[in-house]
């Protein structure tokens, strides 16, 4: 999980920014979030160990953020809640 705070008015340039970075290699999955206060949040799937070496979205230029980026790793321990048909 990666996750930035944008600077005041400069949330539509991180999520630009963000969703225009490559990976070294492709994820099973990668979906791309906002949330208030100018977030910017890119979940990835990796196929083994959360503590596996898998490329990373790298720090955004400082003029587009407020702090560091957040990043954190997770296992997935079950899905619910998924639907299958219309």
């Amino acid at each position: 999980m990666w996750e930035a705070r944008a600077r005041e008015g400069r949330g539509p340039g991180l999520l630009a920014w963000a969703r225009a970075q490559g990976l070294d290699a492709a994820p099973l999955r990668r979906e791309t979030f906002t949330a208030p206060q100018d977030r910017v949040l890119v979940l990835t799937w990796w196929e083994g160990e959360p503590d596996g070496d898998y490329p990373e979205l790298p720090e955004p230029p400082e003029d587009l953020v407020t702090r560091a980026v957040h990043r954190w790793r997770f296992s997935s321990v079950g899905v619910e809640g998924t639907r299958t048909g219309a």
